[in-house]
């Protein structure tokens, strides 16, 4: 009985002592949702992986967000690694909703994202900074990712369209953003009145033929977006290495010089009235290799190269 007891009571001392040692509960994550740019941010090459980085240790490529309603380009999709805390516009990270991360749009953003692959196409919200990695365009949120068809652990060939309209009343939503907004001269209600038939007699009521009567408030644009997922054809399409766009020839010529290895050449063509010299590489057969390539632009210092799909 005595060693029962004793046995007893070294069980209530070591629960006590877990009590003692047991970590408080984390606060929760506050939203403060709000309109953000930021400053220009560095990535160090040290941290791509398969870049033989430069000499110098501050080595690496600039990102310099800006407002851009118009994108429409393609690229390289990541997954989100699942991570607590709060997005660049202070939201709060949540894996299974519409959300992505992108490296320069204003945040936050509305945009279509649409699987070259497999032609399944999504709206999400971006709302936070990322990919580091140049290799990727945009990366998405697991539950994007599932609904999409991208691999968890893999990558997808997409292309991602700003949705304008939508981008910029949620702008207007969070009373953010440096965007000018013209708007429209009032227009005063329009009305006709019939004239007296000829010689005389009362004249015929007045009738409203149009007017600027207050138009309907718009919609907001919900937080948590719809998970609707339309289909359109699979557009693969080749993986490209889009290395720099020149106004002269020599210029790109020497970007093009440093990436023999990969068989760059250089494409001229008309933008406007101006002459312009693009260096690209490819195509390549898998992301796997069109991955080892920008590597290796990246490691001859061509670092204005990255992934497209042409």
């Amino acid at each position: 009985m005595a060693a029962g007891r004793a046995w007893l009571v070294l069980l209530g001392v070591l629960g006590a002592s877990g009590c003692l040692h047991r970590k408080p509960p984390q606060p929760a994550y506050v939203a403060h949702p709000h309109y953000e740019l930021g400053p220009a941010y560095q990535v160090p090459l040290s941290e791509v992986p398969g870049v033989q980085a430069p000499a110098s240790p501050a080595a690496g490529f600039w990102y310099y967000p800006a407002e851009d309603y118009g994108l429409d380009a393609t690229g390289i999709a990541a997954v989100q690694a699942a991570a607590p805390g709060l997005t660049a516009d202070g939201e709060v990270r949540d894996p299974k909703a519409l959300t992505a991360s992108m490296q320069t749009i204003q945040l936050p953003a509305i945009v279509e994202v649409t699987n070259l692959e497999n032609g399944r196409q999504l709206e999400m919200r971006v709302n936070d900074r990322g990919p580091a990695a140049p290799g990727r365009i945009i990366a998405v949120s697991p539950r994007a990712a599932l609904l999409l068809g991208v691999p968890a652990q893999g990558a997808a060939r997409v292309r991602v369209r700003v949705d304008q309209a939508l981008s910029r009343r949620l702008v207007e939503q969070l009373g953010g953003g440096p965007s000018l907004r013209i708007e429209a001269a009032p227009a005063a209600a329009v009305t006709a009145e019939a004239l007296p038939p000829p010689g005389g007699g009362p004249a015929g009521p007045a009738r409203s033929i149009g007017g600027a009567t207050a138009e309907a408030a718009a919609p907001l644009v919900p937080d948590r977006l719809p998970e609707r997922v339309q289909v359109t054809y699979a557009n693969p399409g080749q993986l490209m290495l889009a290395c720099g766009v020149f106004g002269r020839f020599t210029y790109a010529n020497v970007v093009a010089s440093k990436l023999s290895g990969l068989g760059a050449d250089v494409v001229r063509s008309r933008d406007g009235r101006q002459t312009v010299y693009t260096v690209q590489a490819g195509p390549f057969a898998t992301i796997a290799q069109a991955d080892a390539a920008l590597a290796q632009a990246l490691s001859a210092g061509v670092i204005d190269a990255r992934i497209r799909v042409r």
